[in-house]
């Protein structure tokens, strides 16, 4: 019997992703000890950050999905074919290979 993959569940409360395939997370060191960070400083903390190349490509494997990084075009996420798609693919592949 094959094991289902199933996404990392602490991460998942950690991430979201975006439609377009980006991963949000909230900034570190924006929880506690606020007095000794300047005013500047926590107004960026504020602000949510999205994961880059590297750290979606590592998140990929605990989520069992695909994921674009901060400086990836959505051309960079492969979308699957329809049933339709998958069929002339076949087809094409087919006809190339009695030729």
């Amino acid at each position: 019997m094959q094991r289902k993959n199933k996404p990392h569940k602490g991460l998942l409360k950690r991430v979201r992703v975006t439609k377009t395939g980006l991963v949000k997370h909230k900034s570190a060191n924006s929880k506690h000890l606020k007095s000794g960070k300047s005013p500047n400083r926590l107004r960026k903390l504020r602000k949510d950050r999205f994961a880059s190349n590297a750290e979606a490509k590592a998140l990929e494997r605990q989520l069992h999905r695909r994921l674009r990084g901060r400086d990836q075009s959505r051309a960079t996420l492969r979308k699957s074919p329809s049933p339709a798609e998958s069929k002339a693919r076949k087809a094409a592949r087919a006809a190339a290979a009695t030729k």
